[in-house]
């Protein structure tokens, strides 16, 4: 390497270590009185705030089988909002039951009372304190939303997590909230040896405490939301209300379309709202395609 190549090599080093101390960009600076929902990114060794331009437009009404669960989700979430006592919330259970599409769709319909949402990376967990640090002071209702959480066993990212649901003096704010869903109620595994008090690790003695500290984490989220998987009635529900709604009221689930459906189900080995909305655009999207076909004379 010649003199100048070293030169070089050094000046870009010490810029990337310069560029970590300068402040904020503006183009990262959050008008939230326009943004309704963001992501957390991190780049160049530096964490900032992403506006989501596109949101997911779903609805409440757009949500079956799960009334229950709504009722406890949404009563939280508007005692949030009045700024009354109200919970972190943990939503467990089977893939593809609306779990995330609830907090989605509670950020929709109470965006203009002032909810907003920050979507947050389990990698990027440890950087809460910092997140929190930008929106603590700010009069609108936040959201930290963390989906399909979970941690392996010498992931020690959860002990950020764990520390901001306590609410401890760095992290404590009446306007952020810690919504959270996973496929799993605890969130870190759990092994049988752990449970046999003749089993030791290294010099461990109480070994009964580390599955007290596993369990411990899900504990901290007051409310607890559980989803099971559908029944094929349901899942046939879920299906029509899809292919009417995507068709905006055109075609409906007949005989025919339903048997389809089920196939579509079978296929793919589960009866989940996503299988039934991924079955509703397939059907729609042909059935319109071959009506396009048709009228081109093609």
């Amino acid at each position: 390497m010649s003199d100048w190549e070293s030169v070089l090599e050094r000046t870009e080093s010490l810029l990337q270590r310069l560029e970590s101390y300068l402040p904020e960009r503006a183009e990262h600076i959050i008008d939230w009185e326009k943004v309704v929902a963001s992501r957390w990114r991190f780049y160049n060794e530096r964490g900032f705030l992403q506006p989501v331009e596109m949101s997911d437009p779903i609805h409440i009404r757009d949500l079956s089988a799960i009334d229950d669960q709504i009722k406890l989700v949404e009563m939280n979430t508007r005692q949030f909002i009045a700024g009354l006592p109200s919970n972190n919330v943990l939503l467990t259970g089977s893939k593809g039951t609306g779990k995330s599409s609830l907090v989605k769709a509670l950020l929709n319909k109470y965006a203009k009372k002032g909810l907003r949402l920050i979507e947050v990376d389990k990698a990027h967990l440890y950087q809460l304190p910092q997140i929190i640090d930008l929106v603590s002071k700010d009069s609108h209702r936040f959201i930290i939303f963390c989906d399909d959480l979970s941690f392996g066993s010498d992931d020690d990212g959860y002990k950020t997590l764990k520390v901001a649901l306590d609410g401890s003096v760095a992290t404590k704010s009446e306007n952020i909230l810690i919504y959270a869903t996973s496929n799993r109620r605890h969130l870190l595994p759990e092994y049988m040896s752990e449970n046999l008090e003749s089993t030791y690790k290294g010099e461990e003695i109480h070994a009964g405490e580390n599955v007290e500290e596993k369990i411990s984490l899900s504990e901290r989220f007051g409310v607890w939301v559980h989803f099971d998987g559908f029944t094929q009635d349901e899942y046939i529900k879920i299906a029509s209300y899809w292919v009417k709604t995507l068709s905006n009221d055109i075609y409906h689930a007949d005989e025919k379309v339903i048997r389809r459906s089920l196939q579509w189900a079978l296929e793919r080995g589960s009866r989940s709202g996503r299988v039934a909305y991924q079955f509703a655009k397939n059907e729609v999207g042909s059935r319109k395609l071959k009506e396009m076909r048709k009228t081109n004379g093609r």
